[in-house]
């Protein structure tokens, strides 16, 4: 578990965290709608949600994937974060997700949340290097990324379907043996 802040905290997903995620879910179905893949109603129920955390625990111990939420100091799933489709062997990669609540916006919950995944990725997983890309207009998304050293490395055409069509997204990297430093340590 990482201290985000007196109020936040950031732990990896565990079992029994459907019904709080479906709630995080539901409320925030709007906001996360333009930026995820289209949601089918089944994704909203604790049930799919609840399967979804076990196969998500399973990847964890696999090493495949770690995924994490943002948590307020009453338990209440305000973020996730996500390093998927992790490869070991010479690459020593993942993908980085990562999404926060409308009503948690603008806090820096983000950008702390992408230091602290980046630290474990590095300390614990000994990985060498983390990709996210966002979608082109997405500069809240960048703004995180930047503030966390990562380097626009490209577009790549139609990359995700996402709100239920092929879009185009900027790639960007973080090499993780630089020194991987708080946005409040940074000048």
């Amino acid at each position: 578990m990482f201290r985000l802040d007196p109020e936040h905290t950031l732990r990896p997903v565990r079992a029994g965290d459907g019904a709080a995620l479906v709630r995080a879910y539901a409320v925030n179905r709007a906001h996360l709608a333009p930026w995820e893949p289209a949601r089918s109603e089944e994704f909203f129920t604790e049930a799919w949600q609840e399967r979804d955390v076990r196969r998500t625990v399973d990847e964890a111990q696999t090493g495949r994937s770690i995924r994490f939420v943002v948590t307020e100091r009453d338990g209440r799933i305000v973020g996730r974060t996500n390093l998927n489709g992790i490869v070991r062997g010479p690459f020593l990669s993942g993908d980085l997700g990562y999404w926060i609540a409308a009503d948690a916006m603008r806090r820096g919950l983000a950008t702390r949340a992408v230091t602290a995944v980046l630290e474990h990725a590095r300390d614990s997983m000994g990985l060498h290097r983390v990709q996210a890309a966002t979608l082109l207009h997405n500069a809240a998304s960048q703004r995180v990324l930047a503030a966390n050293g990562f380097t626009r490395i490209g577009i790549a055409p139609r990359y995700l379907e996402i709100a239920g069509e092929w879009q185009d997204h900027v790639l960007f990297q973080r090499l993780l043996e630089e020194r991987i430093t708080a946005p409040s340590e940074r000048p």
